[in-house]
């Protein structure tokens, strides 16, 4: 695919059904799993305009900042601790409408205000988490969470780990 994206409008299914194909035809083909994280990050960003959109991998009991879209971030989260590391060590989507209120919040920014992380699980092994802040309050829902689990079904699928 060439590497251009086409945004899509509509509501936020929509925009998400429109550019899960997209995720797909750019990343099947190749199998560089930092590619392709970079990649997804990216078009994430590029559709949504998410505030923050990246990656944490897991490496010696932490998590190490991986590939992003956005301004610079926290580059190690301790297992267990904040956002990252309460879905890393409990396997689970988290999604947190406010980030102030979880208790533990790592503030890599201030201007971020509510966020998702997900787990990328391969194996029965949680190898990283997917991690998508807001400059605004509450904006994730189930419908984030369905169709980002997709994505990362997409990315584990098409990179060799």
């Amino acid at each position: 695919m060439a590497e251009d994206l086409v945004r899509s409008n509509g509501t936020k299914e929509e925009q998400y059904q429109a550019l899960i194909p997209q995720i797909k035809a750019l990343i099947d083909y190749e199998s560089d799993f930092v590619a392709n994280m970079a990649n997804l990050a990216a078009a994430l960003k590029e559709q949504f305009n998410f505030f923050w959109v990246g990656f944490y991998l897991v490496k010696e009991n932490e998590l190490v900042l991986g590939p992003f879209q956005g301004p610079v971030a926290c580059t190690r989260i301790a297992h267990n601790r904040g956002v990252c590391g309460t879905a890393w060590a409990e396997n689970k989507t988290l999604i947190v409408p406010d980030v102030d209120a979880f208790p533990g919040h790592i503030a890599c920014s201030s201007l971020s205000k509510s966020e998702i992380v997900l787990p990328l699980t391969y194996e029965n092994q949680c190898l990283g988490v997917l991690d998508v802040d807001s400059a605004d309050l509450n904006s994730f829902d189930e419908i984030d969470d369905k169709y980002l689990q997709q994505a990362i079904e997409i990315l584990l699928k098409a990179s060799a780990i």
